[in-house]
């Protein structure tokens, strides 16, 4: 049996030890490396400094050591991920509007109960991208900005490269470089 099986088989019936059919409109090769760093920024439209600031993250990635800190993850195989999934063609307005099948995961989790109970803003990321978000109108109209990150980037674009990695920047470790070089949702 393979290692992924048996950490799954190990979850057992965990209440949120689920998955459900994968769901997207666009799914990048496995592997890291500048051309998928590239296709990323180019699919969500990103201005040339942005495409600047992930390829520098991802050079710092690459010259990074993995940290002493935390758990051992020499084993980890980072070659054999996706690092971007795009599950639906926009970010949705209305809950109604999410296909069914992902609404299905955020139910099972409890989000739209969560919402229905007034909670300021909401945002729903599935895979590498937000899918939904909502503000209540009363915190809009006093100023308060609640976007997806890339909607920040394209409709405040100021505030954003003033404010983006300030508080853990990309060179602090190996993860923030990896963080910054495919962020997404």
């Amino acid at each position: 049996m393979a290692t992924d099986e048996k950490l799954i088989e190990s979850i057992g019936d965990y209440k949120y030890g689920f998955n459900d059919p994968e769901v997207h409109v666009f799914k990048s090769r496995k592997g890291l490396d500048e051309d998928i760093v590239r296709e990323i920024s180019e699919m969500k439209g990103e201005p040339k400094w942005m495409l600047k600031f992930r390829l520098k993250a991802l050079t710092h990635f690459r010259e990074r050591p993995l940290p002493t800190w935390g758990p051992d993850l020499s084993t980890l195989d980072m070659e054999n991920l996706f690092y971007y999934v795009k599950p639906i063609e926009k970010e949705e307005k209305s809950w109604d509007d999410i296909p069914d099948s992902i609404k299905n995961t955020f139910e099972r989790l409890g989000i739209p109960e969560a919402e229905q109970k007034f909670l300021a803003g909401v945002g729903a990321q599935y895979e590498s991208e937000m899918i939904y978000h909502s503000i209540h109108e009363q915190l809009a109209e006093q100023g308060v900005i609640f976007k997806s990150i890339e909607n920040g980037l394209r409709e405040h674009p100021e505030l954003f490269r003033e404010y983006f990695g300030t508080v853990i920047p990309f060179t602090d470790n190996k993860y923030a470089a990896l963080n910054g070089a495919v962020w997404s949702g």
